[in-house]
């Protein structure tokens, strides 16, 4: 739980780190960079410009400071110098910052020159999906009830939410209760109350939500082999409402509902 008297400030500093990371890496995605160079220039940004860490580096074994996720990789892609971008590629970035004994943890999508249609609907599911879902965020709510609203937007759209991955519980733990189920389960009943903190992520696929976890022990494939694409965003669970910790500039959660 976070004290909304004496840390909400460090919470909304963590996330809007956080937020910087995404807005500055834009510039750099285009056909011809390696994820492994995405890592790179995220690290030092992390590191040298915004004056923190990068939760996921050696979290648990992971070697990399953000993880990339490209095409048919549903999450935790491992950059890598030797993996491209690609014009048509739609690719995730995930970044969680550290600073000061709490956590921010987003991630978007980013659309590499021109992608197929389905590609372009795909992302802007994914990401109605998480807007919708903040959207009807206030203490009191079950997260079951969040879990039927992203679900019931993205099968209505045609797409597959997956159920192996989960959002969290988040603040001065990285990974903490309880979990945020993207879909509807009578077991996922939990009440949101003042001063929680989780992570809202919905993972959708285009062709089924069956996914396969490869042999590097992190990177998830969807195991049909078709697209998946992911928004994140850290929610705080206020008094009256909620607050988007790691909203980006010029980011309007209103505007595209």
């Amino acid at each position: 739980m976070i004290n909304l008297d004496t840390e909400l400030e460090k919470m909304l500093i963590v996330g809007n780190l956080a937020s910087k990371v995404l807005d500055m890496i834009k510039l750099y995605i285009k056909p011809g960079i390696s994820t492994g160079e995405l890592n790179d220039i995220c690290n030092l940004y992390i590191e040298k410009k915004l004056n923190a860490k990068s939760a996921i580096l050696n979290y648990k074994g992971f070697p990399k400071s953000i993880c990339t996720s490209i095409n048919e990789v549903v999450c935790h892609g491992i950059p890598d110098n030797n993996r491209y971008i690609k014009e048509g590629d739609i690719l995730n970035i995930d970044v969680t910052i550290f600073k000061d004994g709490f956590y921010g943890d987003t991630s978007k999508m980013f659309c590499v020159g021109k992608v197929s249609k389905i590609a372009s609907r795909l992302c802007l599911v994914a990401k109605k999906s998480l807007y919708l879902a903040i959207k009807n965020i206030y203490p009191g709510i079950k997260l079951n009830t969040i879990g039927k609203i992203i679900e019931n937007f993205v099968e209505f759209n045609g797409f597959y939410v997956v159920k192996d991955y989960c959002g969290h519980g988040i603040g001065k733990k990285f990974h903490d209760n309880p979990q945020v189920l993207h879909y509807y389960s009578d077991y996922n009943n939990y009440v949101l109350k003042p001063g929680m903190a989780i992570t809202i992520e919905p993972m959708i696929n285009t062709i089924s939500d069956g996914v396969k976890l490869m042999k590097d022990g992190w990177t998830v494939k969807t195991k049909d082999h078709g697209l998946s694409a992911q928004y994140e965003h850290t929610i705080l669970i206020t008094k009256n409402g909620y607050l988007v910790t790691t909203l980006r500039d010029n980011e309007k959660i209103d505007f595209i509902i």
